[in-house]
């Protein structure tokens, strides 16, 4: 990664502003975890069907990313970044409008293409505009939009839909996208880039077999998660009896320990190292998840698994993110793109898997299928790390 304009002041508030718009972008994608059931029955489908609706829009994004982050290499990031939003923004609006589940799916893969080239240029910029020994924070902080799009903007979309209806929820999404197109356009310096990316770049990284296995721990590990959190507000309808407010109160529990989760984790990095980090969470989110299937059980307690389980969850991007740049720093730009995608990928895998379980076993079954996929997750980082020489001695 070299840069090929010097960076403006103000990095600070930069930094800030590309989180922000990963918060909408993390609200827009995450807000159909929230409103599965108003949707379901507004549409006419089963939560098991409007569930795709996040399997789809993961897999276009795992398919869009690296693709449009490698073709547009040349192009000046400020502009990449406001074309990008304004996709979203515009799939967003459309999505609000859709008459039927088919075209609802087709504004998600045309929302998924934006996010797609969005975040992970963002994160790229902020490599770029910090010091090498700042670069893990800079990652937190952008990701942070991300994280705290779990705190409030999931939530708020959930209540908003079971409210007020789920075509609301993404009109917001919509409207909080436009202040932040206008403050990438005027605060991001015109003519940031770096040394360009091209297709031949994505494809020798897709060729290095340590680099991509070390990718695709986050499909593993967030394949497990998402066999569980898709499906959460169906679980706990059928298992606590919760309507919208004890659903929402859930995911903001669930939202707070991502925060945790996401300060923390590079903090954890840090001092044991990222594999023993990774191997850690590996660990807790195999004996976490399955405690979801004796539900019911005590609200209080319930709140407590939640974000204990969020918080071991979302500790895992810091140290992914800064392993990765340290196996392939020259590719360091389509390699979080790879990684971007790999989030969507399991998030993919895992709600099909999930919506699979729930339709076959119904949602008590969902902790301990999801437990069973995260001792593959462990497998994965310790066969990975085995192999890439980054193995703890």
């Amino acid at each position: 990664m070299t840069e090929t304009a010097a960076p403006t002041a103000g990095t600070r508030s930069i930094i800030a502003i590309l989180s922000t718009s990963n918060f909408v972008i993390g609200m827009g994608a995450f807000v159909v975890i929230g409103m599965l059931e108003p949707l379901s029955d507004d549409l006419g489908i089963t939560p098991a069907e409007a569930g795709w609706l996040m399997t789809i829009y993961a897999l276009a994004y795992a398919v869009f990313s690296p693709i449009l982050v490698s073709l547009t290499g040349r192009i000046g990031r400020r502009r990449i970044l406001a074309a990008a939003l304004g996709i979203f923004a515009t799939a967003s609006l459309l999505g609000a409008m859709a008459p039927d589940p088919i075209t609802l799916n087709a504004t998600r893969i045309l929302a998924a293409a934006g996010a797609g080239l969005f975040t992970p240029n963002t994160a790229a910029v902020a490599a770029l505009l910090s010091a090498p020994e700042a670069r893990g924070k800079a990652l937190a902080a952008v990701f942070m939009g991300l994280t705290l799009a779990q705190v409030a903007g999931v939530p708020a979309g959930s209540f908003i839909a079971y409210t007020f209806g789920w075509r609301l929820a993404l009109l917001l999404v919509a409207v909080l996208a436009l202040p932040c197109l206008w403050l990438i356009w005027t605060r991001v310096p015109a003519g940031l880039a770096f040394q360009p990316s091209r297709l031949s770049d994505l494809a020798r990284t897709l060729r290095h077999g340590p680099t991509m296995l070390a990718v695709l721990f986050t499909t593993s590990f967030l394949a497990a998660i998402y066999v569980l959190f898709t499906y959460i507000a169906p679980l706990l309808t059928a298992q606590m009896g919760y309507g919208r407010n004890g659903i929402t109160l859930i995911l903001v529990v669930f939202g707070l320990g991502a925060v945790v989760g996401n300060l923390g984790g590079g903090w954890l990095a840090d001092r044991i190292g990222a594999v023993r980090t990774l191997t850690l969470l590996a660990t807790a989110q195999i004996l976490i998840m399955p405690v979801f299937s004796i539900l019911p059980i005590a609200t209080p307690a319930l709140i407590a698994l939640a974000f204990t389980w969020s918080v071991a969850g979302w500790s895992f991007m810091a140290g992914q993110q800064l392993r990765l740049i340290s196996l392939a720093p020259a590719e360091a730009n389509v390699v979080l793109a790879l990684n971007a995608a790999a989030i969507y990928v399991g998030a993919a895998l895992g709600s099909a898997a999930g919506g699979a379980v729930l339709a076959t076993f119904g949602p008590g079954a969902l902790g301990l299928a999801a437990g069973a996929m995260a001792i593959l997750a462990l497998i994965h980082i310790t066969v990975s790390a085995r192999l890439s020489g980054t193995a703890p001695s």
